[in-house]
């Protein structure tokens, strides 16, 4: 065979050989990233919020008593607002388009409202005196050698947290998957199916009820 001969075989041969599947889209990557930096972002600002909301915040003397009290006899906003973006966060995956988007403001303003009560319960003395007044038993007593610590202000992180994982879903959850959606987003061409093991108990059950073998699709 002549040298002319072997390149047009190897050529042949290149040719017929099936392409690479492709690589995922840039795009595709991106989404899951961001939606893994958002769920991510939500999870530890809310454990941050949580977990200082039932920590002592501020802490003092009623006559020789000592007395303090938790962020959350403070002010019971920033951790409910902390389990409001927690949900907020698994409604994104149910909701598509403009809900999702509005998913995403609602934790924004979720994480903005327990930075705000955090930092408004950093100085605040009212129920430190109301326990004060309790121990003593007596009524406008008023606590003395007041401290505060250092808890309200990772209360105020953890809201930043939430309301940056809010942002992001704003600005990038419509490239975002969905939970329970039956086919694929379109990428250049038809929709995909998904493979039947991606099919929920219910839809099992449905194809039963019809007579269907869901193995054999």
């Amino acid at each position: 065979m002549t040298a002319e001969a072997r390149t047009d075989a190897v050529s042949a041969e290149s040719a017929a050989a099936p392409a690479p599947s492709a690589a995922p889209a840039p795009a595709a990557r991106a989404g899951r990233r961001t939606l893994g930096v958002m769920l991510l972002l939500t999870v530890l600002g809310a454990v941050l919020v949580l977990t200082a909301a039932g920590r002592v915040w501020a802490e003092g003397l009623a006559g020789t008593l000592e007395v303090s009290v938790t962020g959350g006899k403070i002010s019971e906003l920033p951790a409910g607002l902390a389990l409001v973006a927690l949900a907020a966060a698994v409604a994104v995956f149910a909701a598509r388009g403009a809900g999702r988007i509005a998913v995403g403001a609602l934790t924004v303003l979720a994480g903005l409202g327990a930075a705000a009560a955090a930092a408004a319960g950093a100085g605040d003395t009212a129920a430190l005196d109301a326990e004060a007044a309790r121990k003593l038993a007596l009524t406008g007593s008023a606590a003395t050698g007041v401290g505060h610590t250092a808890w309200p202000w990772v209360a105020l992180l953890g809201g930043l947290l939430l309301a940056l994982a809010g942002f992001l879903t704003v600005r990038h959850g419509r490239g975002w998957p969905a939970m329970g959606s039956r086919y694929e987003a379109p990428t250049g061409g038809a929709p995909v199916r998904r493979p039947a093991a991606a099919e929920t108990p219910a839809d099992l059950w449905k194809a039963l009820d019809r007579g269907e073998d869901p193995t054999a699709r």
